[in-house]
C-alpha cells in the first residue's frame, strides 16, 4: 500500500483536478498493483491519516506549488506537528515552489529534510525548485516538469495548429489581479477572435470577471466552472487558449490547442525557461496582438529521460 497526497481534495481551484488527472493516469502505469490510499494537502489528515502513513511503504505528493521557504508564514501543504511523526517518506511528483523566494529558513529546512524521502528520487517541475531543494542539502532531486506535461511529445505537439483559430478560451486569476493589463488582454482577444469564452478556474474568478465586464468592447461568454465544461470547450476544432491560468493552458495543450499563457508568477515563467512553453509576461501585454497573429510552432522540450529515470525506481 502507498499513500497519495491528493491536492484536489477540498480544493477551490479546478487546476488541482487537472494535475491529479495526470498524476493518477501516470501512477496507473507506474504502480498498477499497489493499493493507493489518498490523503489531502489542503487540510491536516489526523489520526487515521497517520495510521495509513504508518502502513504505507512510502507516500507520493501530487504536483503543485506546495514547497515554501518560510513555513511558519505560509504553508500550503497543511500538516501539523503530530503529523510529522509519520510524515517522513514522501516522494515528490512534479512538485513546485510557491513563488520566487529566498533560501529556506532553518525551520523550513528542518521540516523538509524530515518530510522528504531520503532514499528515493524526487520529481520537481522546474529548475528553480530543484535549486531550492539543493540549498537544503536535498540532492536526490530530478527536474521532470509537471506530470500534466509528460504526454506533450514532439508527435503530439506537431498536431497543434500554428496559426490563429476563430474562437478562444480565456482565463483570469482572481488572487493575482492587474485590472488594467487584464482588461487589455480581454479586449485584445475581442479584437482578434469571433467568439471569446471565459472559463473560471478558481472560486473568485467569476466575481473578478464581472468587475471588468462593463469595460469589455463586446460580450464575452461565461462558461461553467467545471473541468467537464473546459474539456467540452477545448473539444471545438476551431479554438485557441489565451490566459493567465497555467493549468488551463496545459489542459489546452493536452487537447492539441494553440496556447499562449500569460505569465503572472514564477510557475509559467520557469516552465517557459525550462521547457519552451509559449509564455508572454503580463507586463508585456502590449505585445499580445502581434503574438496572436504570428505563426506559433509548439516545440515543447520535455525531459523524457529524467521522467523515465524517476519512474524506473518504482519497478
Amino acid at each position: 500500500m502507498i499513500t497519495l497526497f491528493d491536492t484536489s481534495i477540498a480544493s477551490k481551484n479546478v487546476g488541482d483536478f487537472i494535475i491529479m488527472d495526470a498524476v493518477n493516469e501516470q501512477l496507473a502505469n507506474i504502480i498498477p498493483f499497489e493499493q493507493i490510499v489518498t490523503l489531502p494537502t489542503h487540510d491536516t489528515f489526523g489520526r487515521e491519516g497517520r495510521r495509513v502513513l504508518n502502513l504505507s511503504e512510502y507516500s507520493i505528493v501530487g504536483g503543485t506549488n506546495l514547497l515554501s521557504s518560510h513555513l511558519l508564514r505560509y504553508q500550503q501543504w497543511k500538516f501539523g506537528a503530530k503529523d510529522l511523526l509519520t510524515l517522513n517518506h514522501a516522494v515528490l511528483m512534479g512538485v513546485g515552489w510557491w513563488q520566487y523566494q529566498n533560501s529556506p529558513d532553518l525551520y523550513s529546512r528542518t521540516v523538509w529534510n524530515r518530510v522528504l524521502n531520503k532514499k528515493m528520487l524526487h520529481s520537481v517541475r522546474d529548475s528553480f525548485t530543484e535549486k531550492q531543494l539543493s540549498k537544503m542539502g536535498i540532492k536526490n532531486v530530478i527536474n521532470t516538469s509537471c506530470s500534466t506535461m509528460w504526454g506533450l511529445t514532439p508527435e503530439h505537439c506537431k498536431k497543434i495548429n500554428q496559426s490563429k483559430s476563430n474562437n478562444v478560451v480565456v482565463t483570469l486569476t482572481d488572487y493575482n489581479r492587474d485590472p488594467n493589463a487584464d482588461l487589455k488582454l480581454i479586449n485584445c482577444l475581442l479584437d482578434n477572435y469571433s467568439e471569446v469564452s471565459f472559463w473560471p478556474q478558481g472560486s473568485g474568478d467569476v466575481s473578478y470577471f464581472e468587475s471588468l465586464h462593463s469595460l469589455f468592447k463586446r460580450n464575452v461568454t461565461l462558461l461553467n466552472p467545471s473541468l467537464t465544461c473546459l474539456n467540452n470547450a477545448l473539444s471545438n476544432a476551431d479554438v485557441d487558449y489565451v490566459g493567465t491560468r497555467l493549468h488551463a493552458g496545459i489542459r489546452a495543450l493536452q487537447y492539441k490547442k494553440r496556447t499562449i499563457i500569460i505569465g503572472i508568477d514564477n510557475r509559467a515563467i520557469e516552465k517557459s525557461i525550462d521547457f519552451n512553453l509559449t509564455v508572454l509576461k503580463r507586463t508585456d501585454i502590449e505585445k499580445l496582438n502581434a503574438l496572436i497573429n504570428k505563426e506559433i510552432e509548439t516545440k515543447i522540450r520535455i525531459p523524457f529521460e529524467n521522467i523515465q529515470t524517476w519512474k524506473s525506481q518504482f519497478v
